[in-house]
């Protein structure tokens, strides 16, 4: 069974956000290739894209190494997702079936359960499953992909925190559906540009740590791979 590219470079990326593999650090095939259990060739397409979307940088003599973020990079990431996601809103706003609704009201209504008890950790995770949702409601995969790829970079570069208000937080996003719901792209747009003016403040770069690899053993989930 072949491993395909997508997944380890999934892989990859994940340990890369989770500071698995720390910024500069060395990335061979080899290597890689051993941690996930795979083949080298999915290894090297994998690093390939990660090259693309600025995770990885190939130096000459030296091959692939974990990039070097600088504080400048990621507060224009914070800027441009800014931008692209009141788009996002918008279009969901205009090409969201109910199947989006329903996901995207069922997060707000675990998102104010949660704020009200405090459950910070349990809200991270429910705010990137709205955003996410939401951009995948835009009908846009490009769109829906390039909001990805910001979230996973932004992960990477910043150190998140809990919002001072979340149940607030929580009022806006589901104001953001409600807009949705309705069709209002307009509000729908204007609502979520309001709510990521706030984002920035919640954010800081992180100090990226030089150096090696945890030495745990990662094996490329393959449940889904089809012989």
């Amino acid at each position: 069974m072949r491993i395909p590219a997508h997944s380890v470079c999934t892989a990859i990326r994940d340990d890369i956000v989770s500071g698995v593999f720390a910024c500069g650090s060395r990335l061979t095939e080899e290597q890689l290739a051993r941690r996930y259990g795979v083949s080298r060739v999915p290894v090297r397409e994998a690093l390939r894209t990660l090259e693309s979307e600025g995770f990885v940088v190939t130096r000459r003599h030296a091959g692939a190494h974990v990039a070097e973020p600088t504080e400048q990079e990621a507060a224009d990431l914070l800027d441009m997702r800014a931008l692209l996601e009141p788009l996002g809103a918008a279009r969901a706003a205009q090409r969201r079936t109910e199947a989006h609704l329903k996901v995207l009201r069922g997060l707000v209504r675990l998102g104010q359960e949660r704020a009200r008890r405090g459950q910070g950790e349990d809200l991270r995770s429910l705010d990137g499953w709205f955003h996410e949702t939401l951009a995948q409601a835009s009908g846009s995969p490009a769109l829906t992909a390039l909001l990805t790829q910001l979230r996973h970079k932004i992960a990477w570069m910043c150190a998140i925190e809990p919002a001072a208000q979340p149940v607030e937080a929580w009022a806006e996003h589901g104001a953001i559906v409600d807009a949705v719901a309705r069709g209002d792209a307009e509000r729908a747009r204007a609502l979520t540009a309001l709510h990521a003016e706030r984002s920035p403040a919640l954010h800081r770069p992180k100090r990226p740590a030089r150096g090696g690899v945890r030495a745990s053993q990662h094996v490329v989930h393959t449940a889904s791979v089809r012989n």
